[in-house]
């Protein structure tokens, strides 16, 4: 009877502990081992997450940073730059990165994870972006990023060739990309890879392995419009074969971008790049590419909304399969979210329960066209932090201010227990 007590003891104590290890005005605890920590990173100028995985590898999904030159980007219809204009997005995100690794004295980006060839996702050259202090390239988004955090592995759609739709460089920031990865292949060992739908081993932890093994996987859903079947490794092409295309019909890039589940547990992640599920007026049946990516993966705790929200996403067969309680939506363009986007997130017929969503920087456009919908969010503003506690079985969203690098805990949400 005295071994209970203790024990119902040590778990009362351990769960307070946790609660008051995030508190609210007080800067975010370090990463614990154990923990699964997912940062939707807000720059306002595109989609970047940064991910510590349960061991300690680590990841980045996207590094994107839209032209500052450009008058859209300095207009009321895209968000500010967070933390403030001095630095370019890149910069601040390898920032954030080391800031979020403080606990580790050689602080690295073990993969990054380029969804698709999109300014907003990997950056892209302007009159404002400073050269490489040695090779053949510009720094923006990723490229910005690696001369101030240590890449280890690049994993993009393409590579080596990149050669699909269609051969060569189809904007100059694939150029710049390319010219980057080579240089860094032959003076820094990068290591560079084309994501391969299917597998559940191409991303995998790198320092502790065996203790997780069978407890965590990411697995590699889609990418190029060939999608995961659920059996095995074996994928099938939902593209029809580029021969029987015009050119100018050929998939667009947010069509190809990647779609990755990460699992730990109980607790299911979703992030599907910019891939499309609402058909416009005329359209193939094959442009919808969230209802073949969702029929294989299952219901999901938390889901980063595909292609920020926008109107042509979020299907209402993706969002009745996957069944998020969590939904979380990169906002950088008074686009983001669409008005319907919405009303089907929030929709009971959809899928019946609760959830709640959580938005990077919600413009005041947003707010005056869409009205009482975006009254439920439950942020409107900040980095937003998915911290999975050990074992998979319970998660916190935490918001963190974007106004500053102090790391302040704006507010936290849940536990919500993982299904």
């Amino acid at each position: 009877m005295k071994r209970l007590c203790v024990l119902a003891c040590l778990l009362v104590f351990g769960n307070a502990f946790v609660a008051h290890a995030q508190q609210v005005g007080q800067p975010l605890p370090v990463w614990q081992e154990g923990n699964l920590d997912i940062h939707q990173i807000n720059t306002g100028r595109g989609n970047s997450a940064f991910l510590i995985l349960p061991d300690g590898t680590t990841v980045l999904i996207d590094a994107g940073e839209l032209d500052p030159t450009d008058p859209r980007t300095m207009s009321p219809r895209n968000t500010p730059a967070k933390p403030n204009g001095d630095r370019h997005a890149g910069e601040w995100i390898a920032r954030y990165a080391r800031k979020a690794l403080s606990f580790r004295t050689d602080p690295a980006i073990d993969y990054a994870i380029m969804t698709h060839f999109h300014d907003d996702h990997m950056g892209a050259p302007s009159k404002t972006s400073k050269k490489a202090p040695a090779g053949d390239y510009v720094l923006t988004g990723v490229t910005e990023v690696a001369e101030h955090i240590p890449v280890r592995k690049i994993i993009d759609r393409a590579w080596p060739d990149y050669n699909y739709p269609i051969s060569g460089d189809p904007f100059p920031l694939v150029t710049n990309y390319r010219q980057f990865i080579n240089w860094q292949i032959q003076n820094k060992g990068l290591k560079v890879e084309r994501l391969q739908a299917g597998r559940n081993d191409q991303i995998q932890l790198l320092k502790q392995p065996a203790k997780y093994k069978d407890k965590f996987e990411i697995r590699n859903l889609a990418v190029n419009g060939e999608i995961w079947t659920g059996v095995g490794s074996v994928t099938r092409q939902h593209f029809p074969e580029l021969k029987s295309l015009p050119q100018n019909q050929y998939p667009s890039e947010n069509m190809c971008s990647m779609a990755l589940r990460l699992s730990y547990g109980k607790f299911d992640y979703f992030s599907g790049g910019d891939i499309p599920g609402v058909l416009q007026f005329g359209q193939p049946t094959w442009h919808d590419v969230e209802t073949p990516v969702a029929q294989v993966v299952g219901p999901v705790e938390v889901q980063l909304l595909d292609h920020h929200g926008n109107r042509d996403s979020q299907n209402g067969f993706l969002l009745g399969s996957l069944r998020p309680r969590v939904l979380v939506i990169p906002v950088w363009s008074s686009d983001h979210p669409g008005h319907d986007v919405l009303a089907r997130i929030y929709s009971q017929q959809v899928y019946p329960g609760d959830r709640d969503v959580f938005a990077t920087n919600m413009l005041e456009a947003n707010k005056l066209v869409i009205g009482e919908l975006l009254n439920r969010l439950k942020s409107d503003s900040g980095h937003v932090l998915v911290r999975v506690d050990p074992g998979g079985d319970s998660y916190r969203v935490i918001i963190l201010d974007d106004n500053d690098e102090s790391f302040r805990v704006k507010a936290v949400h849940g536990p919500y227990q993982a299904r």
